[in-house]
């Protein structure tokens, strides 16, 4: 097999023995979150990033030799494969030049350069692509079917030029540096109501290279539901020029006949083609920045603080159908459902009545319709109640994204099979608060809604880097195996679905899991499965203070020699930080394990199982505002963010409408991303710049 380390290494800057090192662990079956947290010492510390490019570079490679091994095997079979022609093909790994090099050999539908062969006019196509005195006899004996015959020779040399490289190369270079994407409203469709939200890109004209990616998907969104037309080229003269350069070289007659096969060349055949290639170039380069905004939004969201196991009660508001309240336990087992009416004294005695009994400690409220009337209504009866609450709970406004998804998905049926949708969504609504983690694995991510365009980007793309996303920041925060649903075990390095349901019908059976090793007694939990899973699952009541850390079992040995050295237990080792600080990390590395794991362990011992999420705080919206009728330019008020793109960030100042916080107004200096400045669901204090009540539209800024 081929090694790929010099090639992936030359492509994205690691040092080739990095890359080696990592490849030979992934073909190992090792996750990548396995590898950058235990394996430094074989990476040289490489992060997650690091690696997942290496893998995805080495995918693409893997492709690419498929690919080769086809197209020698194809031209081979047409008894055309020369010496020469396979060591180029075998030592490209450019997928634009290796298609080019195959396409003379490449099977195809008839063409009309296939038609003309067959009548013979090869000998004369060929006469006249020369250029010589020979072409303009070979014209001039021509008879009745001299046009005829032209046209045929003309056919063949426009496809000549089509497969040529250098033909191919120079175009590509003009559609580079000058290809202008524009826009043409489809007749008709300009007073269409659906078409009316993409009126900013009825008549677009710029650059390609410059346009922006959001800009693009959503030119490509409006020509796929059928209201523009799209083209992209770039200077025809210059391009033709390019050519004429190549395949012109005299101003004879029979050069006039090349001149007009270029001429079809370029409009029939190699500008249609180039541009399809830049088009979805292009598209790619789009996705892959949307799919990287949506990664980036997920694990905000998925960190995002939890409340921890407290009484929740939990409400999905409502006007017309009423509010469902549902009351959580601190496992988050439901409890109790009812349903209330705004403004009604039924909604605030049951309320009231409803904490005392429950002993609630907090309330979590849908973002959703009614909600500004539904916290209104809660504080209300927390107020009014004051005097028979001893702690009066924390009311908390919490995204109802991907909770209808998950009221009606079938992981809600099996955990409620006698409850319905809304019963379902509201016990999401407060499962979310106490741990947004725990909650948002049941919910597809594509669902979650904290993207632009995620519909229209690669689906197959998009889903491999929530997958991963999901991954990493599960097995970053790692799960208590005694109470982690099967849905979160499944995202926990080396498990999968199988295993994580194994590990909950164990526990059912069997009690609670006294310490890691336990673990081994899963059905189909091999040692290797231990190995990737083991470190990212803790036991919280274990004899073994490490079993609750992300000290892995293999560096347990480590551990308790440390502490042997300095004559205590391994759990004084981690309650006491005077003894840490006598340790040298220097007398513990052995060829296996160097200073990166050492210096990991340490800081284990230091904070075991810590959650590096932060803390949850409250929020309270302006209670002036409610609606956008109530805003005026130049308010400040607080507000919360609950959308970042590349273009800028959106933000809930409570009015039942996102504003926009375009990248301009995000700071006074210049950035480059949104988030530089602001991350998900932070807590912040808006400016009102601008209100377009016709179309409903909030512009607001961060500038000081």
């Amino acid at each position: 097999m081929t090694d790929f380390s010099k090639l992936i290494s030359s492509r994205i800057g690691v040092a080739a023995t990095q890359v080696a090192a990592t490849i030979a662990l992934l073909n190992e079956n090792a996750t990548i979150p396995f590898i950058a947290r235990y394996r430094k010492e074989r990476t040289g510390s490489l992060d997650e990033v690091q690696i997942s490019q290496i893998a995805d570079e080495y995918h693409r490679y893997l492709e690419i030799d498929d690919r080769k091994a086809t197209i020698l095997n194809t031209i081979a079979e047409q008894g055309k494969l020369t010496d020469e022609l396979r060591m180029r093909i075998e030592q490209c790994w450019d997928t634009t030049e290796l298609e080019d090099i195959y396409l003379p050999y490449k099977p195809h539908r008839k063409t009309r350069a296939d038609v003309a062969r067959e009548q013979g006019y090869e000998p004369l196509a060929q006469a006249i692509f020369a250029q010589k005195r020979e072409g303009d006899e070979a014209i001039k004996r021509l008879g009745k079917e001299r046009e005829e015959a032209l046209q045929g020779a003309r056919d063949i040399i426009a496809e000549w030029i089509n497969q040529d490289e250098r033909a191919r190369q120079s175009i590509r270079r003009e559609f580079s540096y000058s290809a202008i994407i524009s826009t043409k409203v489809v007749k008709g469709k300009e007073s269409d109501p659906e078409a009316q939200k993409y009126k900013d890109y009825f008549s677009v004209s710029e650059p390609l290279r410059r346009i922006t990616s959001h800009r693009l998907l959503a030119i490509r969104r409006a020509e796929n539901e059928g209201f523009i037309r799209v083209d992209i080229s770039p200077d025809r003269e210059k391009a033709l020029d390019k050519l004429a350069h190549l395949f012109l070289h005299s101003n004879s007659d029979v050069s006039y006949q090349v001149e007009q096969a270029m001429e079809d060349s370029y409009k029939r055949l190699l500008k249609p083609a180039i541009e399809t290639e830049f088009a979805a170039n292009s598209k790619e380069k789009a996705d892959t920045e949307a799919i990287q905004v949506f990664a980036n939004n997920l694990r905000q969201l998925l960190l995002e603080s939890p409340l921890g196991q407290k009484r929740v009660l939990a409400i999905d508001p409502g006007f017309r159908t009423g509010c469902k309240v549902v009351v959580l336990s601190a496992q988050g087992d439901l409890l109790h459902h009812t349903v209330v009416f705004l403004n009604t004294k039924q909604a605030t005695t049951t309320l009231q009545s409803l904490i005392h009994q429950y002993q609630i400690e907090a309330i979590a409220i849908g973002n959703g319709t009614a909600s500004r009337e539904t916290e209104q209504m809660v504080r209300f009866a927390i107020e009014n109640y004051e005097l028979r609450i001893k702690n009066s709970p924390q009311v908390f406004v919490v995204s109802e994204s991907g909770a209808s998804i998950y009221s009606a998905s079938k992981i809600a049926r099996e955990e409620f099979p006698h409850e319905d949708v809304t019963v379902r969504g509201a016990v999401s609504i407060g499962r979310r608060l106490m741990d947004p983690l725990a909650e948002l694995v049941k919910i597809d991510p594509k669902s979650i809604g904290v993207g632009q365009y995620q519909h229209d980007v690669n689906q197959t793309r998009l889903g491999e880097s929530l997958q991963q996303t999901v991954e990493s920041v599960v097995n970053c925060v790692g799960v208590d195996v005694n109470t982690a649903s099967k849905h979160i075990l499944t995202y926990i390095s080396g498990l999968g679905p199988t295993l994580a349901q194994n590990i909950v019908n164990y526990r059912q059976e069997n009690g609670a899991f006294p310490n890691r090793k336990a673990l081994l007694k899963v059905p189909k939990m091999g040692a290797k499965t231990y190995e990737q899973a083991a470190g990212f699952l803790r036991v919280t009541n274990s004899d073994n203070p490490l079993d609750n850390s992300a000290v892995h079992p293999e560096s347990y040995a480590i551990v308790e020699r440390m502490a042997k050295d300095l004559h205590c237990t391994v759990a004084d080792l981690m309650q006491q930080p005077e003894l840490r600080k006598q340790i040298d990390l220097s007398r513990y590395v052995t060829n296996a394990v160097g200073i990166p794991t050492l210096t990991d362990i340490l800081r284990e011992l230091e904070k075991p199982s810590r959650d590096p999420r932060t803390q949850l705080e409250e929020f309270h919206f302006d209670e002036s505002v409610h609606t956008i009728d109530d805003l005026q330019v130049g308010m400040v008020l607080p507000g919360i963010i609950t959308n970042i793109a590349n273009f800028g960030a959106f933000c809930d100042i409570g009015v039942h409408k996102d504003g926009l916080i375009h990248i301009s107004e995000m700071a006074n200096r210049r950035i480059s991303s949104p988030n530089e400045v602001v991350s998900l669901h932070q807590h912040v204090r808006v400016r009102v710049i601008d209100i377009d009540h016709a179309r409903g539209r909030i512009q607001l800024s961060l500038k000081q």
